[in-house]
């Protein structure tokens, strides 16, 4: 095992060309379709050799995942900082508002790696994208106040999972189709999040306690 300064700073420099390859790969991935995209086409990107990225990521289809993976679980929804103690409208739209700001920032990764551009019907993609969709749900649970004690296959997880994929089809209109403004994203999920938490959630679960005592104001 190497220790020591001279060990460490060879690991950031590690981290660091794992990082840049990683960067031309998100690109790269969401300027073309994944078949469009080759592996030499990947190593002229960060400047290395294709055994450089065999070395960090395995195949292409390793290295996908990876980007995929960046772009749906990496962002944590933890990092958007909800105000706990303000209503559930003002924590709905500042959620919506870091969700927004954040799939813009790679947004044409984003939409290929969740819909069809990417690799269709490949098992691996979509267990990720389950996942992120759940770790969502969950969080947006906490978010409103409706608790943790949900389960994966509760009907409260589940409409959320389904709120995911909507939010999904509307970053989709804004950044690719250009059918929806940032602004009218923003309010279709901002005022559909808080008609399923304030309307839908209690008329599927039977709980009409309301969110930790707070009214979603029209």
């Amino acid at each position: 095992m190497v220790t020591g300064t001279a060990g460490r700073h060879r690991r950031l420099e590690a981290d660091a060309r794992r990082e840049e390859i990683l960067g031309c790969a998100v690109r790269l991935f969401g300027e073309r379709p994944y078949s469009q995209v080759s592996t030499i086409e990947l190593a002229d990107a960060a400047g290395v050799t294709r055994g450089l990225i065999h070395h960090y990521f395995g195949t292409k289809r390793d290295l996908y995942l990876e980007v995929v993976r960046a772009m749906v679980l990496v962002p944590n929804i933890d990092d958007a900082d909800v105000p706990q103690d303000r209503p559930v409208r003002e924590r709905v739209e500042h959620s919506v508002d870091w969700f927004l700001d954040t799939v813009a920032r790679h947004g044409r990764t984003y939409i290929a790696v969740t819909g069809p551009e990417g690799i269709a019907g490949d098992s691996e993609v979509e267990r990720i994208l389950a996942t992120a969709d759940d770790i969502a749900a969950r969080k947006i649970l906490q978010m409103v106040g409706l608790g943790t004690d949900s389960t994966e296959h509760s009907p409260e997880r589940a409409a959320l999972r389904a709120y995911c994929l909507m939010a999904k089809g509307a970053v989709r209109e804004w950044l690719r189709s250009d059918t929806l403004t940032r602004a009218q994203a923003h309010l279709l999920l901002t005022e559909s999040l808080i008609a399923i938490v304030g309307d839908v959630l209690p008329a599927v679960t039977g709980d009409h306690s309301g969110t930790e005592g707070h009214t979603v104001q029209p």
